[in-house]
């Protein structure tokens, strides 16, 4: 055995891999890492929100304007556009991303629950092209569930190229979603939320400060490029007497039997399509057919609608108009999405949440007069209300409404609204329109996960604290001896004060073993690997087997988080299993003794 012992250590490091190169630099520790990567997540987010905005508005100019010119029938040019969008992102999306089909937050939340948050990264330019694609020729869909599976891919694929752990992971994949919704929505705290509330599920303060500054910065880079400007611009509202609030309490449960309607036509549309025996990259076209065939007498359906909905908001809108943008535009994104088409839902819900509002502030004004707010006030409320009855997220549709129109006058009647929507809603099914699509594949992410054992076990109470290591002077011959004399696979290196300076195993002799190296005056500190991977005391067990799967070592150092170069024990492999059984069977964790089974 070699004592260590513990002395000023030198500044900690972080290690980053990238297709197997390894590059060192110096951190203060993992903070600084994630903000970094916040920050670095919020540029891209921001950028990209913008590029996806500017790709949208090429594809609509060069179909429906340079295209559509040359047909001089009109009525041809609607309905064939969308079909020709639609014929276009069936094959992109079925030979290079299946998952940038539909409205793209399912698929986040599969990688949050499911895959330790890992998304290809190709999705962040598949889903671009295919979803501007589909909304640019007119498909009846919303940019920013796109924006939240670009925004989530790329923090996925920084994070994968970072090697993160998967709590870490997971994390800057939702901040990716945040400075996505914050960047197109010019909505930094709503963007947080939204990855809070409908994402990751998890209010802590790690999290939320890493989502904080992601959104932050992307909202900081789209003002730059698009300015600072609410989504909508709308006149000032406010509650004309209290008992108005019956009225937008009306207003939420409606919203909710639309919401409902919404997430049943939707799916019943994408089970209709999956059944039709053609093949799969087709289908988009009779979607999009469907869409135009739409559009020849209600042309508001094609697209995001922002126009439309600024119109509502404003006024003065036909209120025979009203109940048809609602259906037209419930039929048209269904058959868009349905179909195999790539958008989100986000954008017709506000879309049919402002027809429905506007609809029954026109009522509620003709029947009360004297106890009643512009209509306008009912289609703003209306926006978030059905928005929340699809989602099950208030938190979001209040504070994402409130920062769009910057006007808090509107608050309590939006508070009223949107809870009634939402409790509705969750009487009528507990699932909303993301969980849905989760749960037909037979996941259920809304019941809570039964505990994780090894997240329950610190490493303290497991690690051995008689530590074999090797010094880093010793010539290559000793190493070789000394791996023969201890069973195990790896052994940290220290300097002659006892400090750590790397790891040894088996992989780290290959060279030599091999004869692609000479043998003469190799150092053990030569063919250490370094900075080593390390375990810190108050590490759990599930972050423990996150970072030996990231390794190919059987062994961990285990240090102090003040001096990393301090050793305080080692973990293993096996040490991790007895732990786990000695749970299982209900015995305590404690200080196990020092045992040769260690690898």
């Amino acid at each position: 055995m070699i004592p260590v012992r513990a002395d000023a250590g030198p500044e900690r490091r972080a290690s980053l891999s990238w297709r197997g190169a390894r590059l060192a630099f110096p951190l203060t520790g993992e903070t600084r890492l994630l903000i970094l990567l916040a920050v670095a997540i919020g540029v891209g987010s921001g950028l990209g929100a913008y590029a996806f905005r500017w790709l949208i508005g090429f594809v609509h100019q060069l179909l429906w304007e340079r295209a559509g010119s040359l047909v001089p029938w009109k009525p041809l040019v609607t309905v064939v556009t969308p079909a020709l969008g639609g014929a276009l992102v069936g094959p992109i999306v079925y030979w290079f991303a299946r998952e940038a089909k539909g409205h793209g937050v399912p698929e986040v939340m599969l990688a949050i629950a499911e895959q330790g948050g890992r998304i290809r990264p190709r999705v962040v330019f598949i889903k671009a092209l295919a979803s501007a694609i589909c909304i640019g020729s007119g498909g009846s869909a919303g940019r920013e569930g796109p924006i939240v599976q670009i925004g989530s891919a790329l923090g996925s694929s920084l994070g994968q190229a970072l090697r993160l752990p998967v709590g870490l992971l997971r994390t800057v994949l939702a901040a990716g979603a945040a400075g996505g919704i914050a960047a197109t929505f010019n909505a930094p705290i709503a963007g947080v939320f939204f990855s809070l509330e409908v994402l990751l599920r998890d209010f802590s303060a790690r999290a939320f400060s890493v989502l904080v500054l992601a959104s932050v910065t992307a909202t900081v880079i789209s003002r730059a490029l698009l300015g600072n400007a609410p989504a909508f611009s709308v006149p000032p509202y406010e509650l004309v007497s209290p008992w108005e609030l019956l009225f937008y309490a009306v207003l939420g449960a409606l919203a909710a039997l639309v919401a409902r309607g919404f997430i049943w036509l939707l799916y019943r549309c994408e089970d209709l399509f999956d059944a039709w025996a053609i093949p799969e990259y087709l289908k988009p076209i009779a979607g999009g057919l469907g869409v135009g065939l739409i559009g020849l007498s209600l042309p508001q359906v094609f697209g995001v609608g922002y126009e439309t909905v600024e119109k509502v908001l404003q006024g003065p809108v036909s209120v025979w108009l009203l109940a048809p943008l609602v259906v037209g535009k419930l039929a048209a994104t269904s058959l868009t999405l349905g179909s195999g088409g790539s958008g989100g839902v986000f954008s017709p819900s506000l879309f049919m949440g402002a027809a429905l509002g506007r609809g029954v502030g026109e009522f509620f004004q003709w029947a009360y007069p004297s106890l009643t707010a512009a209509p306008g006030a009912y289609a703003l409320v209306g926006m978030a209300a059905v928005f929340s009855g699809a989602a099950h997220a208030p938190i979001t549709a209040v504070l994402i409404l409130f920062e769009m129109t910057g006007d808090y006058r509107i608050i309590l009647p939006l508070m009223t609204s949107v809870v009634i929507s939402t409790l509705v809603s969750h009487v009528l099914s507990r699932e909303t329109i993301y969980t849905i699509k989760l749960r037909r594949r037979g996941i259920d992410i809304l019941t809570p996960p039964r505990p994780d054992p090894l997240a329950q076990i610190k490493v303290s109470g497991v690690m051995r604290r008689e530590v074999v290591t090797l010094a880093d002077d010793v010539p290559f011959g000793a190493v070789v001896e000394h791996i023969r004399q201890h069973p195990y696979t790896s052994f940290p290196v220290i300097d002659r004060d006892g400090r750590l300076r790397g790891i040894l195993g088996y992989n780290e002799l290959r060279d030599i073993l091999t004869g692609e190296r000479p043998e003469q005056e190799v150092l053990a500190r030569d063919l250490m690997r370094t900075p080593p991977p390390v375990c810190y005391p108050d590490d759990t067990l599930t972050e423990v087997t996150e970072k030996f799967r990231l390794t190919d070592l059987g062994r961990l150092p285990v240090v102090s988080r003040d001096d990393p170069a301090t050793i305080l024990g080692v973990i293993s492999h096996t040490d991790v299993l007895g732990a786990y059984e000695r749970f299982v069977l209900g015995q305590v964790v404690a200080d196990p003794a020092p045992s040769s089974r260690s690898g």
